[in-house]
């Protein structure tokens, strides 16, 4: 007898059923921690394989986990390019594959876009919780694609901040940004203006070269770095690097995958699940930066929860 057909969530489905805040950054900070506690915390994630797709610049990434806790194993495949003609087609798709960890037998296929955007500003909310200054109340975000809004939706909701700046190398995305989300958003006509005097800091770019630079810095900022994605790119300079305190997702990922981290030669102090479980401190006094690459494991969090919903109203 064959098994059950696999479930099909398109983004529609994926977005209603997506977790609240509420529910998916706990669940996020415990696979976290549980990554970060090697393996007597049940999670399996091998680094990503990227496969070059050089003939059209892009990128193919293979991003398989498991976790023993959420009795979720999944992968990701997810592509990136840099559309510098067609920028109606987004930088990053993806799809999940959703197994049964019992059998092996594939209960769900997802969009993986949704899933990717919002469990990456997710965990961004939970670096900015232990990193940032104590009485941040300026919010700068630098890049205006897909994971500019995920970053602005879940950081508002989470934290309160009095002024919100945006700066894009296309001035026009800003503007549009600025005015089709919720609450005033300043628009900034440089990234040294939307940098200066602010608290925390979200570069969400697909910049290969610095955009960010240290000596703009409020001393005691923190900073997420989303972008920059591969070992010869990067969002930050040599001087935001080896000045802050630099938090990682995966020390191995980051040793691997960061242009940022490889480049500057920074010294990692800590990945997050270690500041999560106790084990290494957050220091939201000093300046901050966390390099975020993104982990298989976030997906696996967010893609159970997901299905889990579903299957519920199913």
């Amino acid at each position: 007898m064959s098994a059950a057909p696999a479930a099909f969530l398109a983004s529609e489905a994926v977005e209603r059923h997506f977790p609240r805040a509420s529910l998916l950054i706990p669940s996020l900070e415990a696979a976290l921690a549980n990554f970060s506690s090697g393996a007597e915390g049940g999670v399996v994630q091998p680094v990503r394989t990227v496969v070059p797709v050089q003939k059209y610049n892009g990128f193919l990434g293979v991003m398989p986990a498991y976790s023993a806790m959420d009795d979720a194993l999944t992968t990701k495949l997810v592509t990136f390019y840099e559309h510098k003609k067609d920028s109606s087609v987004p930088s990053h798709q993806a799809i999940v594959l959703l197994f049964d960890p019992r059998n092996g037998s594939l209960k769900a296929i997802m969009d993986g876009s949704i899933i990717t955007a919002k469990r990456t500003a997710a965990v961004s909310a939970i670096a900015t919780k232990f990193l940032m200054p104590a009485d941040a109340e300026v919010l700068c975000i630098l890049g205006a694609g897909v994971q500019a809004y995920s970053h602005y939706e879940v950081f508002i909701e989470q934290f309160s901040f009095k002024e919100v700046r945006i700066w894009n190398r296309t001035k026009e995305n800003a503007v549009k940004f600025a005015r089709s989300v919720m609450g005033p958003v300043q628009v900034c006509s440089s990234a040294q203006e939307a940098v200066i005097g602010a608290d925390v800091i979200v570069t969400v770019t697909m910049a290969t070269m610095p955009i960010l630079f240290g000596e703009w810095l409020k001393p005691g900022a923190h900073i997420n770095a989303i972008g920059a994605s591969r070992p010869d790119w990067r969002e930050l300079d040599d001087e935001v690097m080896k000045n802050s305190v630099l938090y990682v997702d995966s020390r191995e990922a980051a040793l691997n995958e960061s242009g940022d981290v490889i480049l500057s030669r920074a010294e990692i102090f800590a990945e997050l699940g270690e500041v999560v479980k106790g084990t290494k401190p957050a220091l939201p006094e000093k300046t901050t930066v966390f390099k975020s690459l993104g982990m298989a494991i976030e997906d696996t969090v967010a893609a159970k929860l997901v299905y889990d919903s579903w299957s519920a109203g199913n």
